[in-house]
């Protein structure tokens, strides 16, 4: 198979723009140019592949295929993109991912039986449709707990041994039809369904609290499992933009765990919020919930000189984004100063509030990441904490036998009043109390976001 020059010169400069455009995503200013950029570039890069490629004949039938399957691929994704609500985003996201892991492992399915004999090429194709199954039905399963249908986790008895034995029999298996020469399609399928069904068990268990770092980590497995393809290929395009994606994704999951303290090991391993409501809970807390209306709230910050709201993901369920950015242009015409604290891991999904945030066109400057405004808490009159709870409870810092003892968090309870906005007294995702709901400084303000926001700004409109 031989490619013409314009089609190496084309993948030369798609490759280009997917790199500068990962660069361009690193900042929220430039990331709505740099992914039309990458785009961009993957667009050319399949019509050049259609149009330009040199190699056996084609029968015509297929260029209508393909075409017609972009045409409802494009459409479909079209109209999911524009009527997907922000809140849901963190689900489109894995729903995306897992397509294209299950992209990966049909390229397996299908090319297997063309390179038999040959090891190396064999042990990409299922290298590749390995990770790529595992991708696909993982992000299936993290789709399903992101948006509610799975609400808790499923730990089988002995969850962790039966796994990691099931995916040692799974490399077993691989490495005997590599290293047999086996042209059996029975074996590759049986490999595809294991590999579909230790996705399904590597996920289950995984409480919610834990689901940006697997969305992470299961992007990682796609970018790789892409890279295998275009290994395989020769295809250089296919090959940087899978290793741009896996090396991404790799770094965003440690990244994350950083933000959580804890190794990637505890977060597949760990169970995280298994038995915490017995651990570091409300049991040895002591002192009163404060409740506060939103006259009493709107009076503090009418009065205050700086605010900070520390967004999570009661936020974005209250779909209150644009609210929140009204109160703070409020704020602000009354000589307040204002500014949003993000932790990493708030939300659903990583960057999750910023995007959140971004789209009511919150000025860049304004979002302040947790090391950068952790200083600042002890200068500010108020923080309003909007629907975040494991990210600010002080127990990482003050209770050795909480679940998330020694995460980094925000330190909310370092300023001078704190208010508290939640439907409920109900903990969050680690399942343990808040120690934060107790102290002093505290009051709770309790009931929807976006409706206790349009309270406040309608008290503050008739200070």
């Amino acid at each position: 198979m031989e490619y013409i020059f314009s089609l190496e010169f084309i993948y030369i400069i798609a490759s280009v723009t997917y790199i500068l455009g990962l660069k361009m995503l690193g900042h929220p200013e430039t990331a709505r140019k740099g992914n039309l950029i990458a785009a961009a570039g993957m667009t050319l890069a399949i019509l050049g592949t259609i149009f330009l490629y040199k190699g056996e004949h084609v029968n015509s039938t297929i260029y209508i295929l393909i075409a017609v399957a972009i045409l409802i691929g494009t459409i479909i994704g079209w109209m999911i993109a524009k009527k997907v609500a922000m809140t849901k985003m963190p689900e489109l996201v894995s729903l995306f991912n897992g397509m294209g892991g299950a992209s990966a492992a049909l390229i397996g399915l299908i090319e297997f039986h063309h390179y038999t004999g040959d090891k190396l090429s064999v042990f990409t194709i299922i290298a590749g449709m390995v990770i790529g199954s595992i991708s696909f039905s993982g992000s299936m399963v993290a789709w399903a707990k992101l948006n509610g249908t799975m609400n808790k986790p499923i730990r089988l008895p002995k969850y962790n041994i039966l796994n990691n034995v099931f995916f040692l029999l799974i490399l077993a298996f691989a490495a005997y039809v590599i290293l047999s020469g086996s042209d059996s399609q029975l074996y590759i399928y049986l490999l595809f369904f294991a590999a579909l069904a230790y996705g399904i068990l590597f996920v289950i268990p995984i409480g919610g609290a834990d689901m940006p770092v697997v969305i992470s980590l299961l992007n990682s497995f796609t970018g790789l499992a892409a890279a295998f393809g275009g290994f395989l290929y020769g295809n250089m395009v296919m090959l940087t933009g899978g290793i741009l994606v896996g090396s991404a994704g790799t770094i965003l999951t440690f990244a994350m765990c950083k933000a959580m303290n804890r190794p990637l090991s505890n977060v597949i391993f760990g169970a995280f919020g298994e038995g915490a409501v017995a651990a570091g809970t409300g049991s040895t807390i002591k002192g009163s919930i404060k409740e506060a209306s939103a006259s009493d709230v709107a009076i503090l910050m009418n009065y205050a000189k700086k605010v900070i709201i520390v967004p999570g993901y009661g936020l974005a369920v209250a779909q209150a984004q644009h609210a929140i950015h009204e109160l703070e242009q409020l704020l602000e015409s009354k000589g307040v100063e204002v500014k949003y604290a993000i932790h990493p891991v708030a939300g659903r999904m990583p960057g999750h509030m910023n995007v959140l945030l971004a789209e009511t066109n919150v000025e860049y400057d304004k979002l302040a990441e947790m090391d950068d405004v952790n200083p600042e808490f002890q200068s500010t009159d108020v923080v309003f904490v909007v629907g975040a709870n494991d990210v600010v409870n002080p127990a990482a810092h003050n209770d050795p036998t909480s679940p998330i003892y020694g995460m980094p968090i925000l330190d909310v309870e370092n300023a001078k009043q704190i208010i508290i906005n939640k439907r409920s007294m109900k903990p969050g995702y680690a399942g343990i109390e808040n120690e934060l709901f107790y102290n002093n400084k505290a009051s709770m303000l309790f009931g929807d976001a976006k409706k206790m926001i349009q309270a406040l700004i309608n008290e503050l409109k008739n200070m």
